[in-house]
């Protein structure tokens, strides 16, 4: 199933030809906040709107009805899944398990949300029907043609997975719960981690003045003359995103389980036993890291540690064999509407507040984004005035 997503959604390839989803929706988020000029604005809400519309796109192609209600109970699920449960400090205890007010509120978060998907993927099989021509296995008719329900009449991710379920082309045999298990896990990852990095970067820009005019005077010169922004070209924006992801890594705590037993620093870990890397620690390490609470994209300039894993006291996705997948996928939604937002539109904190005052706290959910969600004024920018 991993092999599937990677290669039907998250491969290099086939991020690039979900470009034009990313630009639409992004176009749309910018032409949103410009209606709201002057005034605060919700902009977490904002951008997990669309970034959730463009997972949704590529994942459920034109089949997604549902899409505010499934993203609602998302974010409500995470975070009852990520919140502290009484029954956490005592795993052994059925009693305390079996009370749980947490696990029956998402006991039944799943099952509405099961429901939605249940519905999509009904409809895809009902539209898949409808394309087969005369007679013949539904499966020769797609495996000849490759329609689907995607945006572009190709195959989305729901498509491969019925046609894999069809064929039995997997050792173990998958059914429409493993379908929907990993798409719900899919869209989460989709939304939630881009979500929180952009805005974790943006409150990063309001606290730093110099580094959102160097950035944004990177994205203007770039794209002077030219209609879609190429953030290939973009470098020191890179180097903004990777500062964020050292102060605020999309997972803080990565989860891994002991293969076999071993001795770290004088502690014996045993086969099989949990253990947690604390990335957010790692990042922060002033062992490793001059100023490591400062907000400083240029100690990454000229600088090889890299985002893959290579340099282990830097890992926001991991590394090795269970690094990330969504990464490629993660990073293009983070790079294009940020390019977008320093482009179009001049930034400023609400009346009354000022950068100093920030609140800059995580929450305890699993992924550790903002406490608060965060608000701000824009304004669009005019090309033609220069300062």
């Amino acid at each position: 199933m991993r092999k599937i997503c990677i290669l039907e959604l998250l491969s290099t390839k086939q991020v690039k030809s979900f470009g034009s989803i990313r630009n639409d929706e992004v176009f749309k988020l910018v032409k949103s906040i410009k209606s709201s000029a002057g005034k605060p604005i919700n902009f977490t809400e904002k951008i997990t709107s669309t970034l959730s519309s463009a997972t949704c796109r590529a994942a459920f192609g034109k089949v997604c009805k549902d899409k505010d209600t499934l993203i609602k109970i998302m974010r409500e699920a995470l975070i009852l899944a990520g919140g502290f449960d009484f029954a956490d400090l005592f795993p052994s205890s059925k009693i305390l398990r079996a009370l749980s007010w947490n696990k029956l509120k998402l006991l039944s978060m799943h099952r509405k949300l099961y429901e939605i998907v249940d519905g999509i993927i009904d409809e895809h099989k009902a539209n898949l029907a409808k394309m087969v021509r005369g007679k013949g296995e539904l499966d020769q008719a797609r495996d000849s043609t490759r329609r689907g329900n995607g945006v572009f009449g190709n195959e989305d991710l729901i498509d491969v997975f019925l046609r894999v379920k069809e064929s039995c082309e997997l050792e173990f045999p998958i059914d429409n719960d493993n379908i929907k298990a990993v798409i719900t896990e899919m869209f989460s990852a989709g939304t939630e981690s881009s979500t929180g990095t952009i805005s974790w970067t943006m409150a990063e820009l309001m606290k730093n003045p110099r580094v959102m005019a160097k950035a944004q005077a990177e994205v203007r010169e770039s794209l002077k003359g030219h209609k879609l922004i190429d953030t290939q070209n973009l470098k020191y924006l890179k180097l903004v995103i990777k500062e964020t992801l050292r102060l605020h890594p999309p997972i803080p705590l990565i989860p891994r389980a002991c293969r076999e037993d071993c001795e770290i620093n004088g502690y014996f870990i045993p086969a099989k036993a949990k253990i947690f890397i604390n990335t957010w620690g790692m990042g922060r390490d002033p062992k490793y890291w001059a100023n490591p609470e400062s907000f400083e994209p240029e100690r990454f300039e000229n600088n090889p540690i890299d985002l893959i894993g290579n340099n282990f006291e830097y890992l926001p996705f991991g590394a090795g064999r269970r690094i990330c997948p969504g990464m490629t996928f993660g990073l293009t939604s983070v790079e294009l509407p940020l390019a977008q937002l320093l482009y179009n539109l001049n930034w400023k904190l609400p009346e009354g507040m000022s950068p100093d005052k920030l609140n800059m706290i995580e929450n305890t959910r699993l992924n550790a984004s903002r406490k608060e969600d965060l608000y701000l004024v824009a304004t669009p920018y005019d090309p033609s005035i220069t300062m």
